[in-house]
């Protein structure tokens, strides 16, 4: 559900952090703690909070979308790609974060994530270079993906996500 910052005032009480102040002091304990576990579920909570638009103007002044960037290009645990890649996929729908992924390696941090294992990721990827309509995200290299992705998968929420791609972007 979309909030209103009237619904999140009226939802929060004086003594609570307001909104940005909480997703500031998830940014901060991500980058401060060294247990794999917190930064887990500081990721899966900022990628949550990436579905409501109402977010987006504290995500740019935090830097959340690079934190995900970052995530996808160094990280090599697959849970914490497919939070990124989630949270990246929920972001893309703002121009200003889709015309900053199309300029900072978001595609090809996207392309990458099609090769991973985990279902969830490869989704999350596929969706992203869909919303990001791009030409850059139409390249050979992801039709050829994703038609193979439709001739030899079996899992039903893949071949139709590819198939959504080439009937929107293939050949």
């Amino acid at each position: 559900m979309f909030s209103t910052q009237a619904h999140i005032d009226k939802k929060t009480g004086t003594d609570d952090l307001d909104r940005f102040k909480y997703l500031q002091a998830l940014v901060t304990e991500f980058q401060d703690t060294d247990k794999k576990d917190n930064k887990l579920q500081i990721l899966a909570n900022l990628g949550n909070f990436a579905y409501d638009p109402i977010n987006y103007q504290h995500f740019k002044k935090l830097n959340i979308l690079d934190l995900f960037l970052d995530v996808l290009a160094d990280e090599i645990d697959e849970s914490m790609i497919e939070f990124a890649m989630g949270g990246v996929c929920n972001c893309c729908l703002d121009p200003e974060f889709r015309e900053y992924l199309i300029n900072n390696d978001g595609i090809d941090l996207t392309i990458k994530a099609l090769t991973s294992a985990n279902e969830e990721t490869v989704l999350s990827a596929i969706t992203t270079l869909i919303y990001i309509g791009s030409p850059k995200a139409r390249r050979d290299i992801v039709v050829d993906l994703m038609k193979q992705f439709v001739l030899t998968t079996d899992k039903p929420r893949l071949v139709n996500l590819a198939q959504i791609f080439l009937n929107d972007f293939g050949e």
